[in-house]
């Protein structure tokens, strides 16, 4: 099971996702920043939606282990599984399978600032003077 540091991980969205790598990131509002991101390495199957609330991260099922190694052919370094609020009428159960995972943290502004403090970057979307 993936443990997250303590925090107010409430807000999650997709921030990057190509061929080698999918970041998720978090925070108690992503309006203007947030201070967590999983990255994914190599990502190999991905049940995810683009913005969620909440997830529980859990092992998973037998069954979702199951229909994994069937779609891959074998059972990939990491599977993360969780439980979450995607916007609809019943709870949403995601599934990720990659090559590897990182937690990263720090600050990570939506919007372009200028000059950042130590440990404090941008967004990749933001660029110099504007968002």
């Amino acid at each position: 099971m993936l443990g997250l540091p303590a925090g107010s991980w409430w807000d999650w969205d997709v921030v990057c996702w190509d061929p080698g790598r999918l970041v998720l990131a978090a925070g108690h509002d992503l309006t203007y920043h947030h201070l967590l991101e999983l990255h994914f390495d190599e990502p190999e199957l991905v049940v995810c939606p683009a913005a969620f609330h909440d997830p529980v991260f859990r092992d998973p099922t037998p069954a979702e282990t199951a229909r994994v190694r069937g779609r891959l052919g074998e059972a990939p370094p990491v599977l993360v599984a969780f439980t979450a609020d995607a916007g609809g009428a019943e709870p949403f159960d995601g599934l990720i399978a990659a090559g590897g995972v990182r937690i990263v943290q720090g600050l990570v502004y939506r919007y372009w600032r200028g000059e950042l403090g130590p440990g404090e970057r941008h967004a990749p979307w933001v660029r110099p003077g504007g968002g």
